[in-house]
């Protein structure tokens, strides 16, 4: 029988509400979107984890981070279905703060149509 491999540490609260504001920086999450290859900036996690006084590496991060992520995204897709009972998961309201921002509702441009400019002109010559 081969060794079994070794589990970290579970999770506590406090580790994971740090976790969740590192990785909810702005600076991170820039990071993360701008490349798939994103070990190095797991890394920069860890190396804030430890800062706050928690031992976690750059993997058990990005598998925490995963993890936290595929929870979210479980519980918003339950509460999408029509005639479900609202479902939640844990820190959901952090997560949302982060993932709840879906880049492809929003407009990646604006159309400038000029009719408030003309409205504006209109009430000038009025006055």
């Amino acid at each position: 029988m081969p060794p079994r491999a070794r589990r970290a540490p579970v999770w506590s609260n406090g580790e994971l509400l740090d976790l969740i504001a590192v990785w909810g920086e702005e600076a991170v999450q820039s990071q993360l979107r701008s490349s798939r290859r994103n070990f190095d900036t797991f890394g920069q996690i860890s190396r804030a984890m430890i800062e706050r006084g928690h031992d976690r590496d750059a993997m058990q991060c990005r598998i925490k981070v995963k993890e936290l992520r595929s929870a979210y995204r479980k519980a918003r897709e339950a509460n999408k279905r029509s005639g479900a009972p609202p479902t939640t998961c844990r820190f959901y309201q952090e997560l949302d703060a982060i993932l709840g921002v879906d880049p492809t509702t929003l407009p990646s441009t604006t159309v400038d149509t000029g009719e408030r400019e003309e409205e504006e002109e209109e009430e000038e010559e009025e006055e």
